[in-house]
């Protein structure tokens, strides 16, 4: 087969938010890196749909790999969001009881908190939840306030993890599915869909598929149980009637559905939590959706004023066990990152911190580091709703998609980036475009003529006489 690229020292399988942190942070260590993700872009799998919090950790299990992980990757993300132009809305959250039961429970969850170092976190009576979320249905016994919930733009924030190591000189390959892995003396050779790479250090973060990616080498050590979870989209206009995240009490089984407000001006409604054996798809269930928009409509009576725009499903990688899966073989060159589930957006830089101490800790030196003198730093489009955006600024060329304000400058730009998008899917996450209430209805037309045939899966399908 075709050498794929020579000379690595890491492939990293898997372009989620976990890839895209671990390529970044392996990169910047000094290390020869390549990047394989087998869809047309990075979050083509269970890091495409998610709440898009950045969470405290408040409720995380106490003195685990998952709270450690996730304080460590939202400590860092605040250290670097404003050298990266990337958006944070200080929203903060409220878990509302609505029952006695309920009630009985905040307590609990207040000293889970302050055990996990989250010491802002405090019981609020009714009227205090009121005074902050006034639309909220009547009825509610009290709350749990969470200053430092946030939310964060799901997508520019991986991208520019991803930009930051190419940057450094980190390599990438979209398209390009692992399908055997074989070790050799100096580590470890694995056949692509694109052809062969030799590394000394392979790093699985490949979500739904990790587990089959370990089966090609050994009896994998967890085993992936897809979750799916269920989101509804609402209008702009709904996300004025709430101000923080709105967080039910968790059971046993489920942390529940929340509202929340998003980067982009929306609000949504969700997540359901449904087990399924299909890997690949997450399909929406008209049945479900309406279950939710009672639900959600219990919570906050306006929300029936307001319609919905958009739906949407994404699969977690689950496994049999309620924690992270993260194991290293030194003595095999490979370190396996399993069972991210939905606090992934939060930990992904935590946890690419964690492997790398695994790495420097438990492997000998397998190979040389060449850490950059100075770092980069990427400036990534604004695409947030609250701070300022493209189609305010001069010279823009026009706004081509009304319904989210994408500018024509917008659009050309991107395929000058460091890591232009190769599908429409990708074109669609770094700017919005086609992703507002007519769903490219309007200006898909015109984002044919922008794009041309730069794209595999081209907008293009012929000219009118």
């Amino acid at each position: 087969m075709t050498q794929l690229i020579e000379d690595v020292d890491v492939v990293v399988i898997g372009g989620g938010v976990v890839g895209c942190a671990m390529f970044r942070r392996f990169t910047l260590m000094g290390s020869k890196v390549l990047l394989l993700e087998k869809g047309g872009d990075i979050l083509s799998g269970a890091s495409k749909a998610n709440s898009a919090i950045l969470h405290t950790g408040f409720d995380a299990p106490t003195g685990s790999l998952e709270l450690q992980c996730m304080q460590a990757g939202y400590q860092e993300y605040m250290d670097i969001h404003h050298r990266m132009n990337l958006p944070l809305l200080k929203t903060t959250a409220i878990v509302v009881a609505w029952t006695e039961e309920q009630l009985a429970a905040l307590p609990g969850i207040v000293k889970q908190a302050h055990d996990n170092g989250v010491l802002d976190v405090t019981q609020i009576d009714a009227e205090d939840v009121y005074n902050r979320e006034p639309n909220l249905a009547k009825g509610a016994l009290g709350g749990v306030y969470v200053p430092g919930e946030y939310v964060i733009d799901p997508w520019s924030s991986p991208l520019a993890y991803v930009t930051q190591a190419v940057q450094h000189g980190g390599k990438y390959r979209f398209n390009c599915g692992v399908t055997k892995a074989t070790r050799y003396e100096e580590g470890w050779e694995l056949e692509t869909t694109q052809g062969v790479v030799r590394t000394r250090l392979v790093i699985n973060c490949a979500g739904n598929h990790g587990d089959l990616i370990d089966g090609l080498w050994r009896q994998p050590d967890f085993e992936i149980r897809p979750r799916k979870g269920q989101f509804l989209v609402y209008d702009k206009a709904a996300a004025a009637q709430i101000n923080a995240i709105i967080l039910p009490v968790p059971t046993p089984t489920t942390k529940g559905v929340l509202l929340c407000r998003t980067i982009f001006g929306n609000m949504i409604l969700g997540p359901t939590a449904e087990e399924q054996q299909d890997r690949e798809h997450a399909e929406v269930n008209e049945k479900v959706l309406k279950s939710l928009i009672e639900k959600g409509s219990l919570m906050l009576p306006s929300l029936t004023h307001f319609s919905v725009t958009a739906t949407y499903a994404g699969l977690r990688p689950a496994t049999e066990k309620k924690e992270y899966r993260i194991y290293d073989y030194p003595n095999d060159q490979w370190i396996s990152v399993g069972g991210i589930r939905s606090t992934g957006l939060t930990a992904a830089l935590g946890i690419a911190a964690y492997v790398e101490e695994l790495y420097q800790r438990n492997f000998s030196k397998l190979f040389e580091l060449s850490p950059p003198t100075t770092l980069s730093w990427p400036h990534m489009p604004m695409l947030s709703e609250y701070e300022q955006r493209d189609y305010s600024c001069k010279g823009n060329g026009g706004v081509i998609c009304h319904c989210e304000l994408v500018t024509r400058r917008e659009l050309e730009a991107v395929f000058d980036s460091a890591v232009p998008p190769e599908c429409i899917g990708g074109l669609r996450r770094r700017t919005r475009v086609m992703m507002g209430r007519c769903n490219g209805f309007f200006c898909s037309n015109h984002v044919a003529e922008i794009v041309g045939t730069r794209l595999d899966n081209t907008l293009v399908v012929g000219k009118v006489e």
